[in-house]
């Protein structure tokens, strides 16, 4: 049986979703403390992505759908992030009146603090018992390695420039075999649709490229992930039994699809074809809070919540039900990042139900 150490997986991630008012709109979520990393995208009509994090402060956005540098927003935007609730402001971006949005929530540490075990210092807020850090520190220029707070080695790390307008993220990971952050010149994916990608000099992980450590991972000279003079911000992730799972599955492009393994019934689930081309799909437990899940959202697009694509979220994984090749493409390698609504069976031996 698979146990775990969080048996309410909503204490430290949550799906929440609201219908704008045009006015100081308050939204409940109820997760053990307040949250450290906030996500936001509009359903119901074309928008950006609005990442909002406490580590940057919240009054700055960045968009996993553009390459911009982080913008300034008044409380307009994300007027108060409570312990208990999220009130937004009255921006039509986050809050206009009749349309539907969607929130992703993760708990870190709370207030940040400095960590020297790096070259470089870092500021941290860590949350070792999610597995869930943010890191902020100013880019060197140069191959060095960034402390991230948690306790095992991360095994999915997204990093964007925040002062740079024209630089991508880079999302590294050390699980699909040859293709991670320490193979070739060190791999790396982008919120965009292209291939997973080998530069040309070892830049982007370090010289030489390095998967991250228990306390540390490694960043080179590319200017995006660590530019010399610049801001720059990671969300870095462990898998932790009962609660996320990161990996990459094969697709067999049948509508009986692959079977995902994670060792809990999925919340949230994002994934991206990792060989060719293909969107960042993401599906939910609110938007879609039946099965077949089809409300997809693109975490490299602007688009509307359209309905593209199936999966079933089950007691212990997901399994694809539809040919799509931005999920379920056969013969083709996908990377996913996953979240529980419950663990498989919970520390006292409880088990859950498929919904």
């Amino acid at each position: 049986m698979a146990y775990t150490t969080i048996n309410t997986p909503s204490d430290y991630f949550k799906t929440i979703t609201y219908t704008g008012t045009g006015a100081n709109n308050t939204v409940s979520h109820n997760l053990s403390a307040t949250p450290d990393l906030v996500w936001c995208k509009q359903r119901s009509s074309v928008n950006n992505h609005f990442l909002f994090d406490t580590v940057r402060g919240t009054t700055k956005a960045l968009f996993s759908n553009l390459t911009n540098a982080e913008g300034t927003y008044d409380s307009t935007y994300l007027n108060t992030l409570g312990s208990s609730s999220i009130t937004w402001g009255s921006s039509t971006n986050i809050n206009e009146s009749g349309q539907t949005y969607v929130n992703w929530l993760w708990q870190g540490g709370g207030t940040a603090v400095s960590n020297t075990n790096g070259d470089i210092t870092s500021s941290v807020s860590a949350n070792t018992t999610s597995g869930f850090s943010i890191v902020s520190w100013t880019g060197s220029g140069a191959s060095n390695t960034v402390g991230h707070g948690l306790n095992s080695p991360v095994e999915l790390i997204i990093v964007k420039n925040r002062t740079d307008s024209v630089t991508d993220w880079r999302i590294g990971n050390s699980f699909i075999s040859g293709q991670t952050m320490a193979d070739g010149n060190g791999y790396y994916l982008e919120f965009d649709t292209g291939a997973i990608a080998n530069p040309g000099g070892q830049t982007v992980w370090g010289s030489p490229p390095a998967n991250p450590t228990s306390t540390v991972f490694k960043v080179g000279s590319n200017n995006s992930n660590n530019g010399s003079g610049d801001a720059i911000i990671a969300y870095c992730f462990h898998s932790v039994k009962g609660f996320s799972k990161f990996g990459s599955y094969t697709g067999n492009g049948s509508a009986d699809g692959t079977f995902v393994y994670t060792g809990f019934k999925p919340a949230f689930v994002i994934m991206k074809r990792t060989n060719t081309t293909g969107e960042w799909g993401i599906f939910d437990d609110k938007r879609n809070t039946f099965n077949v899940a089809t409300s997809e959202l693109k975490a490299n697009a602007s688009d509307a919540d359209e309905i593209n694509g199936a999966i079933d979220f089950l007691s212990n994984g997901f399994k694809l039900r539809d040919t799509a090749l931005f999920m379920n493409g056969s013969g083709s390698t996908y990377i996913y990042m996953a979240f529980a609504e419950n663990p498989f069976t919970t520390s006292t031996g409880i088990p859950t139900t498929a919904r």
